[in-house]
């Protein structure tokens, strides 16, 4: 979809991935275990220091990208009715969408994720909590 693919694109892509998860599991009243969530952001701090950042600057990033994963889990569904909807200007932000002919980029990326929501929605949720989704768009 013409993504720049780096580090900050991947974590920006599994924080909404995830976002949509936690907003699925919130409406059919299921806790996310701790572990899980625990796990990402561990997983996130050994790669930035795989890439050679030192203590001090794990920490300052970490806490950017905490906060950035809670705008994501707040801001991405724009719809206040029971129909999921992507907000566009949520896709722009993170994902560093500047252009408007870019525009054909945000909606395929918006369809995307409302299909991966309604997929997701579908599935039994002791196999979202495990990991077990085999999305295909």
């Amino acid at each position: 979809m013409g993504l720049k693919d780096d580090f900050q694109t991947r974590v920006i892509l599994i924080f909404i991935h995830l976002s949509i998860i936690l907003i699925i599991l919130k409406n059919k009243k299921i806790k996310l275990p701790q572990e899980i969530y625990d796990n990402i952001f561990l997983n996130i701090e050994y790669n930035l220091r795989e890439l050679g950042d030192g203590d001090v600057a794990v920490n300052k990033k970490m806490k950017i990208l905490n906060k950035v994963f809670y705008d994501i889990l707040l801001k991405l569904n724009s719809s206040d009715s029971n129909k999921f909807k992507v907000s566009k200007n949520l896709i722009k932000k993170h994902l560093l969408i500047k252009s408007d002919s870019n525009d054909k980029i945000v909606l395929q990326i918006g369809e995307y994720l409302e299909s991966f929501y309604d997929f997701c929605f579908e599935l039994k949720d002791k196999n979202m909590i495990k990991g077990e989704i085999d999305f295909k768009y």
